[in-house]
């Protein structure tokens, strides 16, 4: 059976407030978590965008869980110093913990001054950045011209072993080229056809590692209620990529997707207020072909969410899969 994972989205809501939300999720039953690596949200009615890393290391330690987060090192995170801070949370928390690398979107990198570069040349970039913080994770100096600079780095205070380096991809283009590198994929898991696709593309390619996928979800007891709440908090987020990655401003994304309804939400935001509809669309999801999947309710009260979901969707899931293939669900940390 698939892990069924929380994920914590530092654009929604103050660090503090989500440090409670993932012990509480904790408790209520989720078996991992993830974050978000924003420097802004996508929207202004979202209104808050935290610095991972130092949550990360909050919550790894005063949880047990095992954590993930999405990051694009390249631009605004120079490799040598994004290898030190996952050296770091590897060292301290022992196989808790995994990395997703991205090539980076306009509206987190754009604040360095520096132009931001054709998607090709980031794709260049993000394979010597993955090459670069290997070489560092293992202990070696490393010296290096290319689309990055880095010149006689060194990381001192390195794990046993290091945490997994996953690839972040929302196409099978994507996944499959970056399968050479990466330690497991996480996707968007927004519908089970195109998942499938994304996760064939990567294992075509010779990806080994977990496949992970992330749901973006909506639920309040009101169906009324569910869908304001996409509607107020997800409607940003619909601008489709590419143009997504080129975006500068979260004014730019309400811009854009001002005029969008609720047929375009309802594509890109599972929304229901039935519970037994969630858990079957994550038993579609789980079947095809995840081993993870983190479960990311769009709405800034949380409380309610995990304790309806802890009660009533995560026992049905696992009762489902019960029978299911034992070597499902092996984590990426």
């Amino acid at each position: 059976m698939a892990d069924i994972g929380f994920h914590a989205s530092h654009e929604q809501l103050p660090p503090s407030a989500l440090l409670t939300a993932v012990q509480r999720a904790e408790q209520a039953g989720f078996d991992a978590a993830m974050c978000s690596d924003h420097l802004a949200p996508w929207s202004r009615n979202q209104g808050h965008s935290g610095y991972a890393w130092s949550w990360l290391a909050a919550a790894l330690a005063t949880t047990s869980l095992r954590f993930g987060v999405v990051t694009a090192p390249g631009q605004r995170y120079h490799p040598a110093i994004a290898a030190q801070k996952i050296a770091t949370l590897g060292e301290m928390f022992p196989g808790r913990f995994w990395a997703a690398l991205g090539s980076g979107e306009a509206m987190n990198e754009h604040v360095t001054g520096d132009g931001w570069p054709e998607k090709p040349v980031r794709e260049r970039r993000l394979v010597e950045t993955v090459d670069v913080m290997r070489r560092l994770l293992a202990g070696e100096e490393v010296t290096h011209e290319g689309e990055i600079s880095v010149h006689r780095a060194r990381v001192w205070s390195l794990p046993v072993e290091a945490p997994p380096l996953l690839a972040a991809a929302v196409t099978p283009e994507s996944a499959g080229r970056h399968a050479a590198w990466a330690d497991g994929l996480i996707t968007v898991a927004s519908d089970p056809a195109g998942l499938r696709d994304i996760g064939a593309a990567y294992r075509d390619a010779g990806g080994q590692g977990p496949v992970c996928g992330q749901l973006h979800l909506s639920w309040a007891p009101d169906e009324a209620e569910a869908l304001a709440i996409a509607r107020d908090q997800w409607q940003g987020n619909l601008v489709p990529a590419p143009e997504a990655w080129e975006l500068e401003q979260p004014e730019d994304f309400e811009r854009r997707t001002a005029g969008l309804g609720e047929e375009e939400l309802r594509k890109a935001v599972w929304i229901s207020s039935d519970l037994s509809r969630h858990v079957d669309r994550i038993h579609e999801l789980v079947g095809a072909g995840l081993d993870q999947l983190y479960l990311h309710h769009v709405g800034q009260e949380l409380a309610p969410f995990i304790d309806a979901f802890g009660e009533r969707v995560l026992p049905a899931v696992r009762d489902a899969g019960a029978g299911g293939d034992a070597g499902a669900g092996q984590g990426a940390a």
